[in-house]
């Protein structure tokens, strides 16, 4: 992780742990993925910081030693990035999506919608923000069409407000899979 997308873990790992114990809610297979991530950060990138600060020791003069450095600038996002995982996992409120049953828009739904507008129909599911990717259908719980969706049911409109004005969607289908 590189760029503008690394200062805010930056400044929350600077500012401290979040003392607060608020859940992070995501559903079992986005759980699992950064279980995953957290694993192969441990057990592969670790090592591999750890051998190649060892190598780059063993050329000598650390003060200009370009490898050396650049594998200490790694090491310190890996173990943010370590970290981070930790703490996310530690809060974390599980769902199982499969095992919901309900006729109401909840935590982990698929849904599909129609636009009142264009009459496209578009397929979501309502998850946690680490998992949201709008691009491949992963909706984050804290955007304002998931909010508005909540609590509704198969053939509910709701009205989402846009910066480009009011939108409609209908619910057309809802499943828990």
């Amino acid at each position: 992780m590189t760029g503008p997308g690394l200062w805010p873990l930056v400044l929350r790992l600077l500012n401290g742990p979040n003392t607060t114990m608020e859940t992070i809610p995501m559903t079992l297979k986005g759980f699992e993925k950064l279980q995953d991530e957290l694993r192969r950060l441990k057990n592969v990138e670790r090592p591999q910081i750890v051998e190649a600060i060892a190598s780059a020791r063993a050329l000598g003069d650390l003060s200009e030693n370009a490898e050396y450095h650049a594998a200490k600038d790694k090491q310190g996002l890996v173990e943010a990035r370590i970290a981070l995982l930790e703490d996310k996992l530690s809060k974390a409120s599980v769902v199982d999506v499969s095992k919901i049953v309900a006729d109401t828009i909840k935590f982990g739904a698929t849904i599909d919608i129609e636009d009142h507008d264009s009459g496209a129909i578009t397929k979501f599911q309502i998850v946690g923000s680490d998992e949201a990717n709008i691009k491949t259908g992963f909706l984050p719980i804290t955007s304002p069409i998931a909010r508005a969706l909540i609590g509704k049911r198969e053939g509910d409109d709701i009205e989402v407000s846009t910066p480009s004005g009011t939108k409609g969607y209908t619910v057309i289908r809802l499943d828990y899979v």
